[in-house]
């Protein structure tokens, strides 16, 4: 069967979405399964946390490098490398016989992760010219992945639980297998033909800087915030970020041109999405334990109760194509925030002896929607501006804002939620609900004001007519080799 160019951008639209929905699943799809895999797999307590920490760490770390090279190497190769490793680290993970390689599977896992969202992000521009195509395929790009963070929990419960901790990851096999199997059918081949030479010292210190600032971040609520420990490795972080910023403006071919920093869409979008997921990432952890701690759900139904949110993620995301067309991009973008700043606050207002429809559906709902807009907007602002030889690096840098904005987010809400639950906690089983409630409340209280003030700073990070201060770049040929032509917006 002859498949037509439009069937094709629409069915590699479904394969990209569908690919990144599982990465974004895979982030919180274990957490359910966590004390069934430290009683199989012998776990001390503190280590535990590191079957997430090390997914967490090593697709933080290396975003920035994975969209690079997908620019300097090839989209679809590097779409289907990182897919290949991913599957197989998943397989590697579900035969561990051992704490350390199930962790060294995590890690791989990330690994992998890394290579493929940049380029998968880019592969959708490089599909869909900018404009109101584009926006409607990021709304539908955005809407499937979107609801993988919340699906992440449902799926996890249910394989957990039926079929053990091991499913969690042997799910993503098949799923691997086969976008590895429809890239080369459905995806064009595309790269930075400008490109010259490799920048090695920024890629090594970008890297390590990165990957040691989430270090930090997953390890400061341990540590202290104020430990020598966690201050050592934060200054050494900052210290090597700031030494990349250095080695690329004097780079001749650096792996990030710095001029790309002067397009305030992209540079508003990147810092507005790191707010976005500073407040949304607290919630996801948040609502879980809540309803499993506190209102006693099992992992089954505290992961079916978290359907609505990603429905509600979903059919936002969905319109929001239209909704940019219709309001402009910085007032979908500001809406969007200030809406999710609402249900985040509504959620704070939650009891010890609340109930799913008084406490959580509500809440979910309004936050659902306004998150659905806000994903995509951040997405369509960071992208848009760069140009098509930068798409990979565009979307690296997108990846990464995001990724350290959760791993700051959820790191700064659970040291303020600890210390209001250990202020309050006293004696007695119903006296601890309530401490823990504090806890929560003030955590996502903090959160609503991140996104509120990542709402108002639209106004000031963004430009009036946002959708016009970037290139607009044409699509790709049928055979997805060149593009028709390069256009620039007024």
């Amino acid at each position: 069967m002859i498949m037509t160019y439009a069937s094709r951008r629409g069915l590699a639209l479904a394969l990209l979405a569908a690919t990144q929905f599982v990465l974004v699943l895979d982030a919180s799809i274990v957490g359910v399964a966590m004390p069934s895999i430290g009683a199989d797999l012998a776990f001390a307590p503190d280590d535990l946390s590191w079957v997430a920490n090390a997914y967490t760490l090593t697709f933080g770390g290396l975003l920035l490098l994975g969209g690079r090279a997908a620019d300097l190497v090839g989209r679809r190769r590097m779409f289907m490398l990182g897919m290949a490793l991913f599957a197989a680290a998943s397989l590697a993970g579900g035969l561990a016989t051992g704490a350390g390689m199930l962790v060294a599977a995590r890690a791989a896992q990330g690994v992998g992760a890394a290579l493929v969202s940049p380029a998968a992000l880019s592969l959708v521009m490089t599909v869909f010219p900018a404009g109101p195509e584009r926006n409607k395929a990021m709304g539908v790009f955005g809407a499937v992945a979107g609801a993988g963070g919340a699906a992440g929990s449902i799926l996890g419960g249910m394989l957990t639980q039926w079929l053990g901790w091991q499913a969690t990851l042997w799910v993503n096999v098949p799923l691997g297998l086969a976008a590895i199997a429809l890239a080369p059918r459905l995806l064009p081949e595309a790269s930075d033909r400008t490109a010259r030479g490799f920048d090695l010292p920024g890629a090594l210190t970008a890297t390590g800087g990165l990957a040691l600032l989430v270090y930090t971040l997953v390890e400061a609520d341990d540590a202290g915030w104020t430990s020598p420990r966690t201050l050592g490795l934060g200054a050494l972080a900052v210290a090597l970020i700031g030494l990349f910023f250095l080695i690329e403006a004097r780079a001749a071919h650096p792996l990030v041109p710095l001029k790309i920093f002067r397009l305030p869409v992209l540079r508003g979008s990147d810092l507005v999405a790191l707010l976005t997921l500073m407040a949304m990432a607290p919630l996801f952890f948040y609502l879980t334990f809540y309803m499993q701690q506190v209102l006693h759900f099992g992992p089954v139904r505290a992961g079916m109760a978290q359907l609505p949110l990603a429905l509600a993620i979903a059919v936002t995301a969905g319109a929001a194509g239209t909704l940019i067309a219709r309001w402009g991009l910085r007032a979908a973008m500001a809406t969007g925030l200030a809406v999710t700043a609402a249900g985040l606050a509504w959620f704070s207002r939650m009891s010890a002896d609340g109930g799913f429809l008084t406490d959580v559906l509500g809440p979910t709902l309004v936050i659902g929607i306004g998150a659905g807009l806000a994903f995509v907007t951040t997405t369509v602002g960071a992208t848009s501006a760069a140009r098509p030889e930068q798409a990979g690096l565009a979307s690296g840098l997108f990846n990464t804002a995001q990724q350290v904005g959760g791993s700051i987010g959820l790191a700064a809400v659970v040291a303020i939620a600890t210390a209001r639950t250990t202020g309050t906690l006293a004696d007695g089983e119903r006296v601890a609900a309530v401490a823990l409630t504090d806890g929560y409340r003030a955590g996502m209280l903090t959160a609503a004001a991140v996104a509120l003030a990542a709402s108002l700073l639209t106004a000031v990070l963004l430009p009036r007519r946002a959708a016009d201060a970037a290139p607009i770049p044409e699509p790709m040929t049928d055979s997805g080799s060149e593009p028709i032509a390069d256009a620039v917006a007024k």
